[in-house]
């Protein structure tokens, strides 16, 4: 079936590119390049690496893209079931995180400032512009534990569009119901209790494989809304 036909695989090769490039900055580079508590080691691996770290803050501008794309050929799917969730999809999901997306980016071009060495940072000695770099880096931290409450929050509309739809699979539904509360819990531990935030992320990776699923029914078996019944079409009139 054509992508044209079947806007649901669209959406679901939106969500493949975004679940493919996403973890460059998120997972990839800080396992590559970050030492916790280190911030010399932290910053020499940067400075050692300075364009795979260049290509995190790509990576970020082309998701916040993507997201734009994605929810909009949500919009499109699920716009027949009920258009204002729909739409909330769009600002909670698209909208909102892409633009936290683009504002990220400054704090990470911050600290690659800082490691490259601009002149007019010559009066900090290095250990002083190690920790200005690495503040820069904690705040980026703490700019994705902020965007977890949107990470989460949109999958509420979402889950309830994939539930109603009744021309995908209800279960999906209801897992990206959990795995949104399952983001907000992680954003308010960020915030409220920090040093818990890595066993809660860790407890809840089941509730996350939720939008896993999802992208990979849409990718392989697609989605298309069915046509309305010329009741539902009078009632619309009316």
């Amino acid at each position: 079936m054509s992508s044209t036909r079947n806007p649901g695989r669209v959406a679901g090769f939106w969500y493949l590119l975004l679940i493919v490039i996403g973890p460059l900055r998120l997972i990839y580079i800080p396992s590559k390049l970050f030492v916790p508590g280190n911030a010399t080691a932290t910053v020499n691996n940067i400075a050692a690496h300075q364009w795979l770290f260049r290509f995190g803050i790509m990576g970020d501008l082309v998701c916040g893209v993507i997201l734009i794309f994605l929810v909009m050929a949500f919009y499109r799917l699920f716009k027949g079931v009920d258009q204002n969730l729909a739409v909330l999809v769009v600002i909670f999901g698209g909208v909102m995180p892409a633009l936290i997306n683009f504002v990220s980016v400054v704090s990470d071009a911050g600290a690659l400032m800082v490691v490259r060495g601009a002149e007019f940072l010559s009066v900090f000695d290095k250990p002083q512009r190690d920790a200005l770099a690495m503040l820069f880096l904690r705040l980026r931290h703490h700019q994705n534990t902020a965007a977890e409450i949107l990470w989460g929050v949109w999958l509420f509309p979402l889950a309830v569009l994939v539930y109603r739809s009744r021309f995908l699979p209800r279960f999906l539904g209801v897992w990206l119901a959990i795995g949104g509360f399952a983001y907000v819990i992680l954003s308010l531990t960020g915030e409220l209790l920090p040093q818990y935030q890595e066993k809660v992320f860790t407890y809840s990776q089941p509730a996350f494989f939720g939008e896993l699923a999802l992208m990979l029914w849409l990718v392989i078996k697609g989605a298309k809304p069915q046509p309305l019944d010329a009741a539902t079409l009078s009632l619309a009139a009316g």
